[in-house]
């Protein structure tokens, strides 16, 4: 027999399985499309033929229905292996405050009563901290139980129960490189985007990351997007500028000239490079500073790259 301290113990007196708990590979969390004392009372119809351990009200209310050595019926085939809350509220709904704090007391609870792992659960088959949905078809196919707001909750609720339990937080990491971040233990995506001054949204979404968002210890994040690759024609070379001379990068350059006030063309700029291109580059070597020999004609690698020509 187990029954949680800190729970209010309200027995209901059918749909459940007595003894029929076979083992606790983690808790399940729920959303009742209803109210505390709604699901209270429906537990306790004979047509209900469904019930929770547990359920917890928007206010903080914690009761306990089932015995967690009897196996509660509110997710078909999970039943057997995993404890159940419901909460108060609808779909699209998220936990509040309160809520995330009493189902992380279940979770601590869980913990210390059967080494239930401080984690999020990513499949039927793992442990720790799950949702209604994750068990697809064979749980019911509730698959939008208990949305997608909550499901990112699941770190949060987590990182409390670990506060709760006494889990120490890992020394910090080595800094990480700019651009990234390094998961530390207790982490969130959304702690981690209130540091940063990032939504965890995202986070999520530089990241690749679906629900139920789980972030492992050690893991780098990418926390900007990748800088563009340059995309500016390398210098060519100085034989490749002779007159007469036919290339598309010709009329690059020519565009890239009257961009900054260097052109000096009565037609084009084209393809075919000519004197009024030696005359426009002259003139933007001479904007650079160049005096001289250093400004006349062909182009240097030094200046090329500042005229910053597309490539072709």
């Amino acid at each position: 027999m187990a029954r949680m301290p800190g729970a209010s113990w309200r027995p209901i007196p059918r749909n459940f399985t007595e003894g029929g708990q076979d083992s606790v590979r983690g808790v399940v969390v729920h959303i009742m499309a209803g109210t505390l004392v709604g699901s209270d009372s429906w537990f306790r119809n004979p047509d209900a033929q469904a019930s929770a351990h547990f359920g917890t009200g928007k206010a903080g209310a914690l009761y306990q229905w089932v015995d967690t050595a009897d196996r509660a019926w509110a997710q078909a085939a999970g039943n057997r292996a995993w404890l159940s809350v419901e909460n108060e509220g609808q779909g699209g709904d998220m936990l509040t405050d309160s809520q995330l704090q009493r189902n992380a007391e279940v979770l601590a609870w869980a913990h210390r009563t059967y080494g239930v792992p401080l984690q999020v659960a990513s499949s039927v088959n793992g442990r720790g901290l799950g949702w209604h949905g994750m068990g697809g078809s064979a749980w019911g196919g509730h698959t939008s139980c208990p949305g997608s707001k909550i499901v990112a909750q699941l770190p949060e609720i987590v990182k409390r129960a670990k506060a709760l339990a006494g889990v120490k937080p890992a020394p910090a990491p080595a800094p990480s490189p700019a651009g990234t971040y390094s998961v530390k233990d207790g982490d969130t995506l959304s702690s981690i985007g209130k540091t940063l001054g990032i939504k965890w949204e995202t986070l999520a979404d530089l990241n690749g990351l679906k629900a139920p968002y789980v972030i492992r210890k050690g893991q780098k994040l990418k926390t900007t997007k990748a800088a563009p690759k340059p995309s500016h024609a390398p210098f060519p070379g100085v034989a490749f500028f002779k007159l007469g001379k036919r290339h598309p990068l010709f009329t690059a350059m020519g565009k890239r000239l009257v961009a900054v006030g260097c052109g000096r063309y009565k037609v084009g700029p084209g393809d075919e490079l000519g004197e009024a291109d030696v005359e426009s580059y002259e003139a933007f070597q001479r904007k650079l500073g160049y005096t001289g020999a250093a400004a006349k004609w062909p182009p240097g690698p030094a200046s090329w790259a500042k005229l910053q020509v597309p490539k072709v």
